[in-house]
């Protein structure tokens, strides 16, 4: 077609297919540091005193 389409791109121009060790060791990293919050905030005496509360309401209707 045209006389450039078959040039190759140079690499660091290519597209970059998928994610590399580096970025899944990164995400691996923060999805641990996530887990380990979301795991404190479960765990305070707020969030099981709220749920305690919330149980105990929802057990304790009359239907």
């Amino acid at each position: 077609m045209f006389p450039f389409s078959r040039l190759r791109m140079p690499e660091f121009l290519a597209p970059d297919d998928g994610m590399t060790t580096v970025e899944y060791a990164i995400c691996t990293v923060v999805a641990a540091a996530f887990a380990a919050v979301l795991y404190a905030l479960v765990n305070s005496d707020a969030v099981l005193s709220g749920l305690d509360a919330l149980i105990q309401r929802a057990l304790s209707m009359d239907t």
